[in-house]
């Protein structure tokens, strides 16, 4: 989109002249457009700033001298394009020499250290990082799509500056974008409406975020777009005159109270629109909040008056007010928000706000260089920016890989916020259907940690429990504590998740390393030797298989990816301590089995084995090793790969309980569940769960079945209690079940 060229004053000499860039000749516009670029800085920038920007010109249209953009135009237009765009943010010169260089190292084959040399070390920097985040193809595999959005996000938590050329470059890419065919402009335009418009929202810059959302519509759903954009043209002179009147009638309101106040009309954006009729089930026609009103005032106790007057002129639509001026939202954003009834019944959405306020819903954590005046006003924009930036650096260190930290943040881009209170009264924001454990790790991520229990507005509540505005939220922690693994089923936001899953994953490591330990000491003494291993055969044999550390072959070991007796037996050859068959006289050693390993032992749901019960271990790939009984169906059954067995045994100090399974048939009278439940307590364990159902072998004789998963300690434990059961005169059966009810 050009502009009209710049008149320059008889005093002001032209920047740019067409013998600097002869190959321009043909394109005065780019000529003038270059001028008027330059003139513009003589607002804000000093003499030798605009020579680095011409400089910084004059290279870039040097190094794209040969290339032309899809539309015909020289390339140089569009790096041109893009520091215009950023001039009407006022960033500061690196930023806007960057933006005329951004593409010459991935275009051109331009060094870093050319750059460089020629135009600083923060230029070369910002350039730099501009090109590594080039080029996202949103249609390639996951994976890669995924490490490009991070790339990008951690660019710019190093320097938001990379972003907001990013975000410029996108905005003029796709203001362009009829030259390209319909199939690449889909792929951007999903792209853009993935990605570059919610980062654009995040960091407040609202303006760009309507504009790059409008033009993806655009190009995702043209025929619907042309639909719209044609009805809401004829909607305008259909309802001019409504919304002259209410603009009349909210002036003439205001200055009855002697409030100055700017106002004016807008429409909602297209894309909006289009959502809206989507989720509520409206055609167009049925859509009536189409216009919003603006009211812009001096200070903040005139929002309020103004709001005062404003609902006595049109009465409020309950439950339709926001106040985000007492809390603003996360991206800085301030104004009050309140939709009245109108003329005719028309709803009306009006925003007031101060001018300062309207400068940083427009320009977001831009207006950091736009306004340097006040900076007490913005310094809380830019300090809730720097924590979300903070906090990307935070997921990436602990999300497993690229496609995790993508699905991480993309919570955080696609906020629909509540807002809820500590104990002490602050503040803290989250997505919609946030949970208690939200809450948690939003506070801080060891409460989160070891939280057993939450309080919501005084009252005991499931850590589950979703959190609604204004809830005051307390939580309760143990020292003990640590994250559930079921919590990733209900949490909502990426913090939540990625700390969850870094505590597990490095947890279930640690306890995978000490299992694989001990399986590798097992496999020795089986294969007749001890397991004397050095460093230097360790060594050997992590630089034959390509690994990174001992504890990676050990963590492998014990989640059964490898073997024990294979890296055992390789071992010992390296060493030269192996031989084919075990010596004489060596016994083989049970692994220990006490019941608190963690996650690297699990025991088998088919037989339920408790301590008592003779046992069998199975490796099995990436659960670590499973418990059986000795006589396990499913063992049985399914023949199992003799390397995989491992000779394993309960340890004599065993201290946890264990769930067991009890099948009792009793007679159908009064009392007999409360005594069978008397002898349980009695032998001193809890029930857990019972069911009971009718036996369709013994309903003739009014017989019942129940079923209850007890507690007990090990198999001596079970017998006492199936003997006190089996002493109730109403009891004629009792077993004990293997496998799930």
């Amino acid at each position: 989109m050009s502009r009209e060229p710049l008149l320059l004053s008889s005093d002001m000499e032209p920047v740019i002249t067409p013998e600097d860039v002869p190959a321009l000749a043909g394109a005065p516009d780019v000529i003038a457009e270059a001028n008027r670029f330059l003139a513009e800085q003589t607002l804000y920038l000093k003499a030798e700033d605009r020579a680095l920007l011409r400089n910084a010109f004059l290279f870039a249209e040097a190094s794209h001298r040969s290339q032309i953009r899809q539309s015909g135009e020289p390339y140089i237009s569009h790096p041109l394009a893009v520091a215009g765009i950023l001039t009407e943010w006022k960033l500061d010169t690196q930023a806007l020499a960057a933006a005329l260089l951004h593409d010459v190292m991935e275009d051109s084959g331009v060094s870093k250290l050319e750059l460089t040399e020629k135009f600083g070390k923060t230029v070369a920097e910002l350039v730099d990082g501009l090109s590594k985040i080039d080029k996202l193809e949103f249609e390639s595999k996951e994976e890669a799509q995924a490490e490009n959005f991070r790339k990008m996000l951690l660019a710019m938590a190093r320097d938001l500056r990379v972003m907001l050329i990013k975000l410029a470059d996108r905005t003029h890419n796709m203001r362009t974008l009829d030259s390209v065919r319909p199939d690449k402009q889909k792929r951007i335009a999903r792209e853009t409406l993935e990605i570059y418009a919610p980062v654009a929202n995040r960091i407040g810059l609202n303006g760009v975020y309507r504009e790059l959302d409008d033009l993806s519509f655009k190009y995702l759903h043209p025929r619907r777009y042309e639909v719209l954009s044609k009805a809401l043209k004829a909607a305008r002179g259909n309802r001019r005159e409504v919304v002259t009147k209410i603009l009349d009638g909210i002036r003439q309101k205001l200055a009855g109270a002697q409030i100055e106040a700017s106002v004016s009309g807008r429409e909602k954006n297209l894309a909006s629109i289009h959502r809206k009729m989507l989720e509520k089930h409206l055609s167009f026609s049925e859509v009536l909040d189409i216009y919003g009103f603006r009211v812009i005032v001096k200070d903040v106790p005139t929002c309020y008056v103004a709001m005062g007057a404003l609902h006595s002129l049109f009465k409020p639509i309950a439950g339709k007010f926001k106040d985000y001026i007492a809390i603003p939202k996360a991206n800085g954003y301030q104004s009050l928000h309140t939709t009245l009834f109108g003329p005719y019944g028309t709803p009306i959405e009006i925003q007031i706000r101060t001018g300062d306020m309207h400068h940083i819903a427009d320009a977001g954590v831009a207006s950091h260089w736009m306004y340097k005046s006040g900076d007490e006003g913005f310094s809380d924009v830019q300090q809730k920016t720097h924590q979300w930036l903070q906090s990307l650096l935070e997921l990436q260190s602990e999300s497993g890989d690229a496609v995790e930290f993508l699905e991480h943040i993309k919570v955080d881009l696609f906020p629909d916020q509540v807002y809820v209170f500590t104990p002490k009264g602050k503040i803290l924001n989250l997505p919609q259907g946030a949970t208690c454990v939200d809450f948690a790790y939003a506070v801080h991520s060891d409460i989160g940690d070891r939280c057993i229990a939450a309080k919501i507005n005084h009252e005991l509540a499931p850590l589950r429990s979703r959190l609604k505005n204004g809830d005051q939220v307390e939580i309760v922690t143990a020292a003990h504590a640590r994250p559930n693994p079921s919590w990733l089923t209900f949490v909502t936001t990426g913090k939540a998740r990625s700390h969850i899953r870094h505590f597990l994953r490095t947890l279930r490591f640690d306890e995978s390393v000490l299992l694989g330990e001990r399986l590798l000491n097992q496999a020795c003494t089986t294969l007749g030797q001890q397991a004397s291993i050095s460093a230097e055969m360790w060594e050997r044999y992590l630089r034959e298989n390509g690994d990174k550390s001992r504890e990676e072959v050990l963590a492998d070991i014990g989640l059964g990816k490898r073997l024990p007796v294979v890296v055992a037996k390789r071992l010992l050859q390296l060493a030269g301590q192996w031989a084919d068959e075990p010596a004489p006289g060596k016994k083989t050693t049970a692994v220990t089995i006490r019941g608190t390993e963690g996650m690297s032992i699990q025991f088998a749901h088919c037989c339920n084995p408790i301590p008592g019960d003779p046992i069998l271990g199975v490796v099995k790939k990436d659960q670590g090793l499973i418990i059986h009984t000795h006589d396990c169906p499913v063992l049985t059954k399914n023949r199992v790969d003799s390397d995989r067995l491992i000779d394993v045994e309960w340890d004599p100090e065993v201290s946890r309980l264990f769930d067991v399974t009890i099948r009792v048939m009793s007679a159908n009278k009064r009392g007999t569940l409360a005594s069978i439940a008397a002898a349980i307590a009695e032998a001193e364990s809890t029930i857990s769960a019972v069911s009971m159902n009718g036996s369709s072998e013994t309903d003739e004789q009014g017989h019942n079945m129940i079923q209850f998963t007890l507690q007990v300690s090990n198999r001596s434990h079970l017998a006492k209690i199936m003997r006190g059961i089996r002493q109730l005169p109403t009891v004629f059966r009792l077993s004990r079940m293997h496998g799930p009810v």
